[in-house]
């Protein structure tokens, strides 16, 4: 079977965590330009360059100028998609030999595209320039190593999570931004953080959670919101309440061979959320399906709500709503998030290479970095970028301290990394959005199940 095919069979499965839209196919052209000396023609590589993100796309416009300017024989075309026709033109464009040069990658999505052949390893680029691999956050360029010890990118940027709050309805609530910073959570009785979410909740006739008379079956702002589905991996929801009792996806990360969806410490982090929907505290699983977290935080239908530092600019710019970040709640074992970073990757579909490794290197040093920290949309992956970040939100107003605190102190946990995330996802996101939907009765013995499945893919 020849790669092509091999690989068209292995994106039906990344189409399951996919959005149905495609993006365009590229175009590869080469033009010419006069030398320095102006008397001969010299041919200009052209760089397609794919993100998903439009808020990032003006600042690395400005990289993409910066760049050419020191590269004039080379072109960078960037093109930006929403998430779901990102993915799923990716998977086109990869289909039929017609991918960008260079494109964001995603630690979920990186290795099983490292199966199926269609990205460049970086080695011996690395190893001809000397590029210095220990500029960024301790681990994060670790991430896109192999197992056979092939570089496939280097980070651009981190993410951890908080909890943003309505200002207004906090205060309406009597509670203050400290109260959530020194929230404690459970699954037994929810902690602090339960008895937060409560008043922050009120039914159509005013009566707030923690009064008697409090109607969950007619609530008109719940106190607390989801991003998005939980999904098998619950970046921005059940992931650092369920590792704050120890919970951890893989038996080792990266690379496990063995999934821990079986541990009772999951299945009790997603019996408290259940329990919260049901009591009215939560918004239901089906409004965030059908309109997402966001647009309920914007809406006013929800008081608060867990997302990602990637999220800040867009918090930041409701025009009716003050926002602020307070860090996740203590659990049993310490407050921790999920840590996650994006990288570059070039793929074989680049017809030159080299060029393609210049704009990736560019991209992943600290000249076009604090360009983008600047933008305060992210945090760079470098330090130094991060700190232009931080300066930018602040100069904005904005306390990021709630995102930054967890990687001050060392208390993350890596979003997990296995060449099966797409048949992981398809296993287990389903269960998960039945036990939060009240199908399943007993959640143990349905991740108990599920868990089986995944350990056979898995191979463990």
């Amino acid at each position: 079977m020849s790669r092509r095919l091999r690989f068209v069979s292995a994106l039906i499965a990344l189409l399951l965590i996919a959005a149905a839209c495609g993006g365009d196919d590229e175009t590869t052209e080469t033009t010419e330009a006069p030398d320095d000396a102006g008397d001969t023609p010299a041919e200009v590589a052209q760089i397609d360059y794919w993100l998903w993100d439009d808020r990032q796309q003006p600042f690395y416009e400005q990289c993409e100028a910066e760049f050419e300017a020191m590269h004039p024989e080379i072109d960078v075309t960037i093109s930006q998609f929403g998430w779901g026709d990102y993915w799923d033109g990716l998977t086109t464009a990869f289909a039929t030999d017609t991918a960008p040069d260079v494109f964001t990658d995603h630690l979920a999505r990186y290795p099983e595209l490292v199966a199926s052949g269609v990205l460049v390893p970086l080695n011996e680029f690395v190893e001809r320039d000397g590029v210095d691999e220990s500029i960024y956050f301790e681990g994060l360029a670790d991430l896109w190593v192999d197992q056979d010890g092939n570089r496939y990118g280097f980070p651009k940027d981190w993410d951890t999570i908080a909890v943003a709050v309505n200002e207004q309805m906090m205060t309406e609530a009597g509670l203050s931004i400290d109260d959530f910073r020194n929230a404690t959570w459970n699954p037994t009785d929810g902690g602090t953080f339960q008895e937060l979410i409560a008043k922050l909740s009120v039914d159509a006739n005013g009566n707030r959670g923690d009064s008697p008379d409090f109607d969950p079956n007619n609530v008109e702002t719940y106190g607390f919101g989801l991003e998005g589905n939980f999904g098998a991996f619950g970046q921005t929801t059940f992931s650092a309440f369920a590792n704050s009792l120890g919970f951890q996806f893989l038996d080792q990360n990266p690379w496990g061979t063995k999934a821990n969806y079986d541990d009772d410490r999951l299945a009790d982090t997603l019996a408290w959320f259940r329990s919260m929907i049901e009591a009215g505290y939560i918004a239901p699983l089906e409004d965030t399906q059908s309109l997402g977290g966001f647009t309920l935080f914007e809406n006013g239908q929800v008081a608060s709500m867990t997302n990602g530092s990637w999220m800040i600019a867009s918090y930041s710019g409701l025009e009716s709503i003050d926002t602020a970040w307070a860090p996740l709640p203590q659990g049993p074992e310490g407050r921790t998030s999920m840590f996650n970073g994006l990288a570059d990757s070039i793929t074989t579909s680049a017809e030159n290479p080299d060029a393609a490794w210049e704009w990736v290197k560019f991209l992943a040093s600290p000249e076009c970095q604090n360009i983008v920290g600047e933008g305060a949309v992210v945090f760079p992956a470098i330090p130094e970028a991060t700190a232009t970040a931080q300066a930018a939100h602040e100069a904005n107003g904005v306390d990021v301290s709630a995102f930054t605190v967890h990687v001050d102190e060392g208390t993350t946990f890596l979003f997990p990394i296995t060449d099966s995330a797409s048949q992981v996802e398809s296993v287990i996101g389903p269960v998960m959005d039945a036990i939060l939907l009240g199908q399943e009765s007993d959640p143990r013995a349905a991740l108990d199940a599920a868990n089986e499945q995944v350990n056979a893919i898995l191979g463990g």
